[in-house]
């Protein structure tokens, strides 16, 4: 599979799961730590998580359709990075615990750049 296709897999299969089960089948307790500590009330981080699954769900397929356009693939970046940076600075014992948005977003946003980098590349063999 040429990489491309390994980059669009990988990173929409990672927001339609990230949005799916810790969101929408059953709320992770991490995802409840995480919105509460925004100081919403327990009702409250309950619909902004369900609401979030929806979201990330919905970008994960927007994603996989559209994987070929800068401008998904710069907003995918932007949004794994200010993930990142919102668990750095709310919850930032976060960072060393198993499974980590570090061990996560990273290799995401390190595919995004492949992929901006091989669709660059491709249209460039496309014009000649």
């Amino acid at each position: 599979m040429p990489s491309i296709q390994v980059a669009r897999v990988i990173i929409s299969f990672s927001w339609l799961y990230h949005g799916i089960f810790p969101k929408l089948v059953q709320i992770a307790p991490l995802e409840m730590v995480m919105t509460t500590s925004l100081g919403l009330s327990n009702e409250l981080s309950y619909l902004v998580i369900k609401l979030t699954g929806i979201i990330e769900i919905a970008f994960g397929i927007l994603f996989f359709i559209y994987y070929r356009s800068k401008r998904i693939i710069l907003l995918n970046i932007i949004a794994l990075s200010s993930l990142l940076c919102f668990v750095t600075f709310m919850q930032p014992h976060l960072l060393i615990e198993a499974f980590n948005p570090v061990t996560t977003n990273l290799p995401l946003i390190a595919l995004s750049f492949i992929l901006l980098n091989e669709i660059k590349r491709e249209s460039r063999l496309l014009e000649k």
